[in-house]
């Protein structure tokens, strides 16, 4: 039996300068799941997504993404993904429903009116409809966020790092709509720093760090890495943070800014909008 794979990646590669930020990278994401990258700051998270998004060309390496090569096959990539970064690539400017017509009219969608109105009511944004979006909370401005990224159905939507700089119920707001996301079949790769989130709704983990992949599984599969420990007579299972960790060694988290690693800074906005304009 074989299974189809959203996402295929085979020895990628990407240097800024002297300093290599992805180094052989090799994955595959199953279609229909929602596959979590975990990583500390500057682990080559960003990099990756923007290579698979056609934003980015990688020094070495192939990367397909819904069957089509990125490198060879950009246009058709872009019209099978959508992109949500860090920070909310709304315009404040406009109402919630102005932001949604206006990305629906970029894609040259009939009814626009009608697409919006729906994903409007999808993600519970029907009251603010009318609303500047720079007065929305950062919950709501998230969830309009992802809602423009699903106009025309994209059957693989990035999410890098979403709830970065969200309150908890913020979080937990991006979380349900994940969930959803991944109930109507959208394939969704997930990269994140905080082990909660990667824990509460991935179906599959894969840790990157210093530019290379070093642990891929299921949260089961990656706890049985660790042997349970005994706490009071009762078997404890590792946490995904000891696993992390563990892993990663606890300099982790300042390796990257020993090393001078980093991620280039993405622009959501214009991000968003190359995309569009060359789909």
């Amino acid at each position: 039996m074989t299974t189809e794979h959203a996402i295929r990646l085979a020895g990628l590669t990407k240097s800024f300068g002297d300093h290599a930020v992805l180094e052989g990278v090799d994955l595959g994401v199953e279609a229909g799941t929602v596959f979590a990258l975990l990583g500390s700051n500057g682990a080559g998270k960003t990099t990756l997504v923007r290579i698979l998004s056609t934003l980015l060309k990688a020094d070495a390496g192939t990367a397909e993404v819904n069957g089509h090569d990125v490198a060879t096959q950009p246009q058709e990539v872009r019209a099978s993904i959508s992109l949500t970064g860090q920070f909310a690539a709304v315009d404040e400017v406009l109402t919630g429903r102005e932001n949604l017509v206006l990305v629906a009219q970029l894609r040259r969608l009939k009814d626009a009116g009608g697409i919006a109105d729906k994903l409007l009511a999808r993600f519970a944004l029907t009251e603010a409809a009318g609303q500047r979006a720079g007065t929305y909370s950062g919950g709501m401005r998230r969830r309009l966020d992802i809602a423009m990224s699903l106009i025309g159905d994209p059957p693989v939507l990035f999410l890098d790092e979403p709830t970065t700089g969200l309150d908890p119920q913020s979080r937990i707001e991006v979380w349900r709509t994940v969930r959803e996301l991944a109930g109507h079949g959208t394939t969704v790769l997930l990269t994140t720093q905080y082990l909660d989130e990667a824990e509460q709704l991935a179906d599959r983990i894969a840790v990157l760090h210093r530019g290379r992949i070093i642990a891929n599984g299921t949260l089961t599969e990656l706890k049985a890495l660790l042997p349970p420990t005994q706490v009071e007579y009762v078997e404890k299972q590792p946490t995904l943070e000891e696993i992390f960790l563990a892993i990663v060694g606890h300099d982790g988290i300042e390796a990257s800014d020993r090393d001078g690693a980093h991620d280039p800074a993405p622009d959501p906005a214009h991000d968003r909008a190359h995309l569009e304009e060359s789909r």
